[in-house]
């Protein structure tokens, strides 16, 4: 499950690797990103043209206390694709999907107490890019997530049993345009080589974010 990813290239260097014509205003983000953060998406506008911009990472789920109370909202930043016709998803799936750019995402390994990064990333792609889906909401602003597949059968299998979907070059506007259908098909564990670095890195409670799997 990915709580943490690494996007090391400039809004403006996205947009051009993307062919985007729509760029939005200059914003803020860290090349690490962590859940409830804001992150570079790329999303398509009324006319179909990639258009890339910051969302924060993560949909809202709003909790309520013992007493009924509502609680402060979690940012829910990965979408399993076995979920993504319930009622959390299923108007974002159907109706706003995305691009998430990125380098490299982290994986937590190791004893509890002393897990350590383990960094995934393509060996012949510097950036590449996964499947998200994303909404406007008044809790986080307009916010996105990744979706996740199981990874049985891709080199990330040793890692993690879930990796995000990555998504091939020319995939690309199928996923964000195609039908709900077409876009499930791509939903997939990653059939060619992944590079894994595992590092003595500490993964941090700050950096494990939100239980964030829906």
């Amino acid at each position: 499950m990915c709580n943490l990813y690494r996007m090391t290239k400039t809004q403006d260097e996205i947009a051009k690797l993307f062919d985007a014509t729509d760029v939005g205003p200059p914003a803020n983000f860290g090349e690490e990103v962590y859940p409830g953060y804001p992150g570079l998406v790329v999303a398509a506008n009324a006319a179909g043209a990639y258009q890339v911009g910051t969302m924060s990472w993560g949909f809202p789920l709003v909790m309520k206390g013992k007493d009924g109370q509502p609680l402060k909202p979690k940012p829910v930043n990965n979408a399993r694709t076995d979920k993504l016709d319930g009622f959390f998803w299923r108007s974002s799936f159907e109706r706003r999907r995305c691009l998430i750019p990125l380098t490299a995402w982290a994986e937590a390994q190791g004893p509890k107490g002393a897990k350590t990064r383990t960094w995934l990333s393509l060996p012949d792609a510097e950036t590449f890019a996964c499947a998200g889906v994303w909404r406007k909401s008044e809790e986080f602003g307009t916010c996105y997530s990744m979706v996740m597949t199981n990874s049985a059968g891709s080199a990330a299998e040793s890692v993690h049993n879930r990796m995000p979907v990555i998504l091939a070059q020319g995939d690309y506007r199928r996923w964000i345009l195609g039908s709900p259908d077409e876009a499930k098909a791509l939903c997939q564990p990653w059939d060619n080589a992944i590079t894994i670095d595992a590092t003595d890195e500490a993964w941090t409670r700050g950096s494990a974010g939100t239980n964030g799997l829906l």
